[in-house]
């Protein structure tokens, strides 16, 4: 991305949760909302982000709400996106962050390993960074480690 000087334009970093990426992949209602934070920030993501994004067109497909044409579409772009992600990998720190963080904020597994991946990344100061998700129950978990959750 390139401003007025031809030099590129530095953009944020947030922390992506699949649910916030989803609709950047298939027509949805926050679409357009989250285009535009796309646009300001660039994506760190948990990397199994791929496979949620998988798992959530699956679904949208068994749902009857996305046919096998606009699926292979969904699922192109998903991929393309990807290139451009930063990625947080595994470790066996951040399983064990997650498992507290499911006790403390009573997560489901997946959700628990974002937000610790979401912490690996802001070296667990996550004051004055963005967590954007569209699943309420993370985002109340982000906010009460200290993230900032914009509403999306």
């Amino acid at each position: 991305m390139a401003g007025r000087t031809g030099k590129p334009v530095k953009r944020h970093l947030a922390f992506w949760d699949a649910s916030a990426l989803v609709p950047l992949c298939v027509a949805q209602s926050t679409t357009p909302r989250i285009i535009t934070l796309y646009k300001t920030y660039e994506a760190v993501v948990w990397w199994a982000t791929p496979v949620k994004i998988a798992s959530a067109l699956a679904r949208l497909v068994r749902m009857k709400l996305l046919d096998a044409s606009d699926w292979a579409k969904s699922r192109r772009l998903a991929e393309a996106l990807a290139d451009a992600w930063f990625v947080i990998q595994p470790t066996d720190a951040l399983r064990s962050k997650a498992a507290q963080l499911v006790d403390r904020y009573d997560l489901r597994a997946a959700d628990g390993l974002q937000l610790a991946a979401g912490l690996e990344w802001c070296e667990d100061v996550p004051q004055g960074r963005l967590f954007l998700t569209l699943d309420q129950k993370l985002r109340e978990a982000a906010v009460l480690s200290g993230f900032d959750g914009k509403q999306v």
